[in-house]
């Protein structure tokens, strides 16, 4: 190892071991960071399965309006609909049984 005058190692070769080293124990550091976090999920419970409610089995669109009328009516009796979206439902049956074809 070639020195200086005071007989220090030379400041190319501390700067190089300096690199290495930084460089060793990154390395280290971002090894155990993932180590962590991967130890962190494992322990986690895993999320509960979401709550899907059942879709109501399509039935076959009825032929005119009256009937129309009458499953919506029935919907709102059943609570499957508020009074605002019952009227809003309504409105919009009416309003598309009178556009022109």
């Amino acid at each position: 190892m070639r020195r200086n005058r005071r007989d220090q190692p030379s400041l190319l070769r501390t700067a190089a071991r300096a690199s290495v080293i930084s460089s060793a124990v990154t390395a280290s550091s971002q090894a155990t960071s993932n180590a962590m976090h991967n130890k962190a999920a494992r322990a986690q419970p895993a999320a509960p399965p979401a709550v899907v409610e059942p879709a109501a089995p399509a039935a076959a669109p009825p032929s005119d309006l009256v009937a129309q009328l009458a499953q919506l009516a029935q919907l709102k009796e059943a609570g499957a609909l508020t009074n605002d979206e019952f009227q809003l439902a309504k409105a919009k049956l009416l309003n598309t049984s009178n556009a022109p074809a």
